[in-house]
């Protein structure tokens, strides 16, 4: 990508007039600039020029009265699924981001881009042409925190002229049909399993990991089965290097181990004394679980493998950063068995996840699972976007059994800390604005009740799929400024009202419903006796427990109150308004 095309070029200007400007900002350039009418193009010397071009002169450049606008040359045939995002907040979450680019379609990876400037930039692969362009349209100029958003197309080598839509191989379709056994829908031709290893390396050892020519990544490839990137060209000047391994478990387990040893070999050979951990990275959604309450499960894995286990905090998360940092020390052979017992784990709570999700993709028709940001992207841990593309077929039929209409407002009452009243609304109310417009939801903070109440209300109103972005947005946000610890699951209660005719159908017969309720949720649900009705005659039910239980609960309770409803129909007919009869 170093080729630039420089577009509102005045008719007066010249070759000469550019290679100025280019030499007065100290931006090199290959070859001769080629004008035409009304736009040219040029080559850099490298990726890093053309985007220290694009960042100094676009925009903000004059020739001739006329601003240049500069980004890179992409021919038509390739303006495809890629799109580069410019002059993004460098403090923006990665939630948001995420969540921003899912509205437009699954995002299959994004990348970011090493630059020299204070804003990020990355680069995004949609699964679809026109998810893309729509992308394009939508955040070109759109702003964020001050920052307005650069979007422009980068070559897409993959590309064909007739791109397939959504739910097709997505651009593979030359290489034949797809594997026996692969799912239709989203399926991606790589070596991979849905959660790969990825281990962070010294970065003196990365030439020895690879080895002459590449002859030793190579052998271990072929021995254990597994594709091996080594991003090398990530965080230049660093003095660790991320290593993505993808393959079945096993085989992940044995690259894993073949390449400590050839870490330790070379620490020897080197004469390095200190000792070589094992560093793991995974995803932050996943981190919680593999710790356990009060950190059961990660004392058990150092118990069995005899070894010493420590996570990076939450701290060091960044928008680019998703991953925490799982270092394990101890020998060879035990490093190698806690790698085995950690990713176990890990892969037991992504799929446990996927389940969930699926769960509640047939509950909520039309929600797009990738907006919500609760698995990682493709870029940070490897996984398939088949997972997050959306509800299954059957989805609509298993949601309209709730008799009510998909948008059909909720309102919901969620409560938080008091204290993390100002990480939801945001800088001068920017965040809660955001996830406003995320979720489609209205969301207001409530006053307080009382000058020291350790609680606040959130009023969040809109239909079930906006309730859903919403709060999950919320419990992530809670989490992730260290409102409930690193031991902790993020547990809110809810209040929700429902007509007082049918709080007695909630509850059930001697409580069986609402126990059934919980037994399947997993979340407390509590409907207050000895209730007064409100002027609407509803009462409140109380319904507290992890987002997954908390959302469950809600859809459980709201069908159960559309079949009362419906019920009530007929007797509301029967018992109409009395009809007057002549005489």
């Amino acid at each position: 990508m170093n080729k630039l095309y420089i577009g509102n070029v005045s008719e007066q200007a010249s070759a000469l007039d550019l290679e100025s400007i280019f030499e007065q900002w100290k931006i090199p350039f290959s070859a001769p600039f080629l004008v035409k009418s009304g736009y040219a193009f040029v080559d850099c010397p490298d990726e890093k020029v053309a985007m220290r071009a694009i960042d100094t002169l676009s925009g903000k450049v004059e020739l001739h009265g006329k601003v240049l606008e500069v980004e890179h040359s992409v021919p038509k045939r390739q303006r495809s699924c890629k799109l580069q995002i410019r002059n993004i907040p460098p403090h923006m979450q990665w939630e948001v981001l995420d969540g921003l680019l899912a509205q437009y379609g699954t995002v299959e990876s994004c990348e970011q881009v090493n630059t020299d400037t204070e804003t990020a930039v990355v680069n995004v692969r949609y699964a679809a042409k026109d998810q893309a362009r729509e992308a394009l349209d939508k955040l070109n100029g759109f702003l964020m925190e001050n920052y307005a958003l650069k979007v422009s197309y980068i070559p897409d080598e993959t590309a064909t002229a007739d791109t397939p839509a959504v739910g097709g191989r997505r651009g593979f379709n030359s290489r034949g049909p797809p594997r026996q056994g692969s799912p239709n829908l989203g399926a991606r031709p790589k070596l991979q399993s849905d959660v790969p290893l990825r281990i962070l390396v010294p970065t003196q050892f990365v030439g020895a990991i690879i080895g002459k020519e590449g002859a030793t990544i190579r052998n271990i490839t072929k021995q254990t089965h597994s594709k091996i990137d080594i991003h090398r060209k990530e965080n230049a000047g660093a003095a660790e290097k991320p290593i993505t391994v993808h393959s079945t478990p096993e085989g992940c387990s044995s690259a894993c181990r073949n390449i400590m040893e050839i870490m330790q070999k070379e620490a020897i050979d080197t004469k390095i004394t200190e000792e070589i951990p094992l560093k793991i990275l995974a995803h932050n959604n996943f981190v919680g679980r593999l710790i356990g309450k009060e950190g059961r499960n990660l004392k058990k894995i150092e118990q069995d493998t005899d070894t010493k286990i420590t996570i990076s905090p939450l701290q060091d998360l960044t928008l680019y950063n998703p991953e925490r940092t799982i270092t394990v020390k101890g020998t060879l052979d035990a490093c190698s068995k806690a790698e085995e017992e950690v990713m176990k784990k890990i892969r037991e709570s992504y799929e446990n996840d996927v389940a969930a999700m699926h769960l509640q993709s047939n509950l909520i028709p039309g929600l797009n699972l990738n907006a919500l940001g609760i698995f990682p992207g493709a870029a940070g841990g490897g996984m398939s976007p088949s997972v997050v593309s959306g509800p299954p077929a059957g989805a609509q039929a298993g949601y309209q059994s709730f008799g009510q209409s998909q948008m059909e407002s909720e309102t919901v009452h969620l409560f938080i800390p008091a204290l993390a009243v100002g990480a939801i609304i945001g800088k001068q109310g920017q965040h809660i604005k955001q996830l406003s417009r995320f979720a489609g939801a209205s969301i207001k903070i409530a006053p307080a009740d009382e000058v020291d109440a350790k609680q606040r209300m959130v009023i969040i109103i809109g239909p079930p799929e906006a309730q859903f972005k919403a709060q999950g947005r919320i419990f992530g946000k809670l989490k992730e400024e260290n409102f409930f610890g690193p031991k902790e699951e993020v547990k809110l209660e809810a209040h929700i009202k429902v007509p007082s005719f049918a709080a007695g159908r909630v509850i059930g017969k001697g409580g069986k419903t609402v126990n059934e309720l919980q037994n399947l949720t997993s979340a407390e649900v509590v409907v207050p006796r000895d209730q007064t009705p409100d002027e609407n005659d509803q009462v409140v039910v109380k319904i507290t427990g992890h987002f997954y239980a908390s959302q469950l609960a809600q859809r459980k309770i709201q069908e159960i109150i559309s079949q009362v409803r419906r019920q009530q129909q007929p007797k509301a007919s029967a018992t109409g308004p009395p009809v007057t009869r002549r005489k």
